[in-house]
């Protein structure tokens, strides 16, 4: 299975400090997020959240797509390759929820959000690219760990739509760890995929904060 919680808080070796960073700095600890996954939002909302979702991670090349071409060794590459291939099942169901949802709810100040979420996606094309070692991989392996909860989301939208969710194929637990203890053997590779993975976090917590400042905005209108 991929990551959640339980695994983050107990599995041990040079995880830690990308255990860490994903469990202080992970979506799983934003408070409207969390209301969005306990289906406790109207209907519009979470139509909101899977149009915006899909702006950042249903584009193609995205986050691990790009960061396989930066990957240099033999067990960065394949992870990432796994993670690619399963990835392209999620931007499909992405794909299908966005047509599910309908239009856009009418949100005032559309345009300011449409702004920040390319400056988001800017970002995060600019990591995934990054020719520093280790920065695309930790930007893949943060996305890979965070989207266990974006897709919690993501299914309770479908259960709203009347769509039935399938298993996510993302590579388990496990091997993720397996790949980021590898690396970070080297200092500097390290810190570059902490960097990476760090700066995917920001980006996802400044998502969940538009979506909430959207609703808002909505229920003043």
């Amino acid at each position: 299975m991929p990551f959640d919680s339980v695994q983050i808080a107990h599995l041990g070796g040079a995880w830690g400090a990308m255990g860490s960073l994903a469990g202080s700095d992970g979506s799983a600890n934003h408070p409207y997020l969390r209301r969005l996954i306990d289906d406790i939002e109207p209907q519009r909302d979470l139509c909101d959240a899977v149009h915006y979702i899909c702006l950042l991670h249903g584009r193609h090349p995205g986050v691990i797509d790009h960061a396989l071409e930066h990957a240099r060794m033999p067990i960065e590459s394949g992870w990432i390759e796994a993670a690619a291939e399963a990835f392209a099942g999620e931007r499909a169901y992405l794909v299908r929820l966005v047509a599910a949802a309908g239009p856009l709810p009418s949100t005032p100040g559309h345009a300011e959000s449409e702004a920040v979420t390319a400056a988001q996606s800017h970002a995060l094309d600019m990591l995934a690219q990054s020719d520093r070692s280790g920065c695309a991989t930790g930007a893949a392996v943060a996305l890979a760990i965070d989207w266990t909860t974006i897709r919690q989301v993501l299914d309770t939208a479908a259960h709203r739509f009347g769509i039935t969710p399938f298993p996510t194929t993302l590579p388990l637990a496990e091997e993720t760890v397996s790949v980021v203890d590898a690396l970070a053997r080297e200092c500097a590779i390290e810190r570059a995929m902490l960097f990476g993975a760090q700066q995917v976090y920001a980006q996802h917590r400044g998502l969940w904060d538009l979506l909430e400042a959207r609703a808002g905005a909505r229920n003043r209108g």
